[in-house]
């Protein structure tokens, strides 16, 4: 399964942002900017994070954030925001976070699929830092091999 297209709207070069909260509602709003989403989502994604803990934040400098699919997902997307001065989520080993990507997937059974696929892109260890030092959405989309 490929990786859902990343228009521009979804991508946010530079954001400055105070809190791990504020970072994911930027991821969100991209989805939402994207047509992707709609805005429960964002706080649907903000509630995994108080509810599991920082289990988002999956290699040093990456957060992943998503939501469970539900009415608030209008079709798969995919959001990517770097950030210009890191922020803290409370992992133990791979804080601060640099990159935040968001991830809405309408289907069920696709869910941790697409998980799996955009994981596996992040198995080579130089891929965080390429995009948080990305300067266009054309630069990012090259670098995870996606489409607008």
């Amino acid at each position: 399964m490929p990786l859902p297209p990343l228009p521009d709207e979804a991508v946010v070069l530079g954001a400055t942002v105070s809190s791990w909260r504020e970072a994911l509602r930027v991821a969100g709003g991209a989805l939402v900017s994207s047509g992707a989403a709609t805005d429960p989502y964002t706080e649907a994604m903000i509630g995994m994070v108080e509810e599991h803990g920082p289990y988002i934040v999956i290699s040093p400098g990456l957060a992943f954030a998503h939501a469970r699919p539900g009415p608030a997902v209008l079709r798969d997307g995919l959001s990517v925001v770097t950030l210009a001065e890191p922020v803290t989520f409370g992992h133990p080993h791979n804080d601060p976070v640099h990159v935040v990507l968001g991830l809405a997937v309408a289907g069920v059974g696709t869910h941790l699929e697409s998980i799996g696929e955009i994981a596996n892109l992040f198995n080579d260890a130089t891929v965080t830092g390429r995009i948080a030092a990305a300067t266009t959405a054309d630069e990012v989309r090259a670098i995870m091999g996606v489409s607008a």
